[in-house]
């Protein structure tokens, strides 16, 4: 596995930091007036941004915002692309997660406080219910990654490979599960409230999709799920970048702790010559036609899990779509190049989205009087880190046991499994000093995501009773 070089591309689905919303400085062009120069807010120049901003709090303060797909898509990139602009100004903070911990939070909070224009606020949950984002961007991620998966990675690396991912996440479903029975908090509850958005591997295939399955079996709304999703999700994060910290420190100790501790950023403990993994670079198939396939592809997808839904509703039709979506990758149904086209959607729409999904979800489903009581609940904190703490152990121990060095497969698929996905990944391994695992790290996100996803969609329906 150490063969992998380390040019294996770092952005990933779903990992904000990569956006252009707060890349740094604009192009030098001569030609580009004064006052156009500079960084960049949600890819705009300060002026335009301000300009454009302006333009949408007039619209909606003298109640002129109309209520569509293009207003929703305006306030929520801007909100999203600022606030994660400040998150990344913040040092060391950014590092933590804090672009994204802005996002999924400060607009709920200025709703929360009355600084952020309810009109607007209608406008973006209309976005979100009405409009369908939340299915194009959750379906978006799901096509993108799984069709983007590796295909020698998940037939030769994945067999040995999974027994650390889908052994971790089973142990840590069952242990926390029976550790929230013991504190009274309920087993199905310690399951689907903590454990499962947590090991989800991100907030678009975690707690947003999972919101609206235990809405569908409570017949209740997603809004009264998503506060405690969402804060068991950023406080999981956080343990796992300070976790992550720990290996790294241990690590550099000259002794290891046992035989197979620390492999100093090489995954596996032995050399198989017939696991070589094919690291070229794809195509560039980012034109628009290609991006166009894309999102038919995903479309269709979406479609197709929707029909099956309807018609065999023992599995939510998100499950179906990755079934779907799974078969296609494994039979090789579609070519190369439409495989391609459909990651370079998933690529590109994540990367620009996810601030605004962030925002969006903020503003449409987070009560912060609910994530105040989460959080102040010393039964929600305990479970959240005991969840990670269990992830990050078995994941190890089993690793070790296929031949894995402890503190890689604890770092990958352990805490890879529990943090934020994408930005959280980069954090991750960026604090374990293992930034080449990235590959693994894609991997285990992509793979574990789906299984959590559909494992939840198997164990939702038996919320209503748990309540």
């Amino acid at each position: 596995m150490s063969s992998i070089p380390d040019s294996a591309s770092t952005t990933r689905p779903g990992d904000a930091s990569e956006s252009p919303s707060h890349s740094d400085s604009a192009a030098a062009d001569e030609s580009t007036p004064r006052l156009l120069r500079g960084p960049r807010l949600a890819g705009l120049p300060p002026l335009l941004f301000l300009c454009a901003a302006a333009i949408v709090l007039i619209a909606a303060l003298t109640d002129n915002l109309p209520s569509s797909l293009l207003s929703g898509f305006a306030i929520t990139m801007m909100c999203g692309g600022l606030l994660m602009w400040l998150g990344q100004r913040v040092p060391v903070l950014h590092d933590f997660g804090l672009p994204t911990i802005l996002c999924t939070f400060v607009p709920a909070i200025l709703l929360f406080t009355g600084f952020f224009p309810q009109v607007a606020a209608d406008v973006v949950a209309g976005f979100v219910e009405d409009s369908g984002f939340l299915d194009f961007l959750v379906i978006t991620i799901i096509a993108g990654s799984i069709l983007g998966m590796p295909r020698a990675l998940l037939l030769k690396a994945g067999p040995r490979f999974a027994v650390p991912l889908l052994g971790c996440l089973a142990l840590t479903f069952f242990l926390v599960g029976a550790l929230g029975a013991a504190l009274g908090f309920g087993f199905v509850r310690g399951i689907l409230f903590i454990a499962a958005p947590i090991m989800a591997g991100g907030l678009g295939i975690g707690a947003v999709p999972m919101s609206q399955m235990y809405a569908g079996a409570t017949a209740g709304n997603a809004d009264a799920f998503m506060g405690q999703l969402m804060s068991a999700v950023v406080v999981a994060n956080v343990l796992c970048i300070l976790i992550a910290g720990i290996y790294n420190g241990l690590g550099k100790r000259e002794r290891q702790l046992f035989v197979g501790f620390n492999g100093h950023g090489q995954l596996m403990r032995i050399q198989r010559r017939d696991i070589q993994i094919d690291t070229r670079p794809a195509r560039d198939g980012a034109t628009f036609v290609a991006l166009g396939q894309g999102l038919l592809i995903a479309a269709v997808l979406f479609v197709f899990g929707q029909l099956l839904g309807g018609l065999l509703p023992f599995l939510h039709p998100y499950a179906w779509t990755i079934i779907v979506a799974a078969t296609v990758k494994i039979t090789g149904l579609l070519p190369k190049q439409l495989e391609e086209s459909s990651t370079c959607w998933g690529e590109m729409a994540t990367t620009l989205f996810v601030p605004a999904l962030l925002v969006a979800v903020s503003l449409t489903y987070i009560d912060i009087g609910d994530v105040l009581a989460a959080v102040s609940d010393p039964m929600f904190l305990v479970l959240t880190a005991a969840t990670v703490i269990v992830a990050t152990l078995t994941s190890g121990l089993l690793g070790w046991l296929v031949k894995f060095y402890f503190v890689e497969a604890a770092i990958t698929p352990g805490l890879v499994m529990a943090d934020t996905g994408g930005s959280g990944d980069v954090s991750v391994l960026s604090a374990a000093d293992r930034m080449h695992l990235m590959p693994f790290a894609a991997l285990t996100n992509r793979l574990g995501g789906a299984v959590v996803l559909f494992v939840t969609s198997l164990i939702a329906p038996l919320l209503a009773a748990a309540l």
